[in-house]
């Protein structure tokens, strides 16, 4: 993987503090592992709760986790004046999610100004094993401030 220069400075603060403004993952019980420029590993511990009729974790919450972790790498690698949003994913179900602990891994393949797209896998502890259960290909929009936008705005209000 190529090492990525961040733009903001503060990438690590401004990556914090954009996951812990996101109530799914504390409800997911979702943290984050490792953090540097355009990569991100969350963890997750299991929870009944979240497991389907067979017992296995939901697909849905093991795409939640890979797209926060495309999120937040993606995000590192954003200016300090940005927000994300996801544009659009692919997840491939590799193996049922059984485990006392997920991992979900990310990376930044290509940084852009407006686009950037990631990759991620999502991994199962289970019996001393890790398993990779799921994978996700991931387009992220960098969303910043819109100087005509705010002009607009600015001449509606006066």
């Amino acid at each position: 993987m190529a090492a990525f220069e961040p733009k903001n400075p503060d990438y690590r603060a401004a990556a914090a503090a954009l996951f812990e403004g996101q109530k799914a993952m504390r409800t997911l019980g979702i943290s984050i592992a490792h953090l540097a420029p355009g990569v991100v590993e969350l963890a997750m511990p299991h929870s009944s709760a979240f497991t389907q009729q067979n017992g296995f974790v939901h697909a849905g919450i093991i795409t939640a986790g890979l797209d926060n972790a495309c999120g937040v790498a993606a995000f590192t690698l954003m200016p300090r004046e940005a927000d994300i949003l996801t544009v659009e994913f692919k997840t491939s179900l590799l193996a049922p999610a059984r485990g006392e602990r997920f991992l979900f891994k990310a990376e930044v393949v290509k940084p852009g100004r407006t686009l950037t797209f990631c990759e991620a896998k999502a991994f199962a502890e289970h019996d001393g094993k890790t398993t990779l259960i799921a994978t996700m290909t991931g387009t992220l929009m960098a969303m910043l401030p819109r100087v005509a936008a705010s002009r607009v705005a600015n001449t509606i209000q006066a």
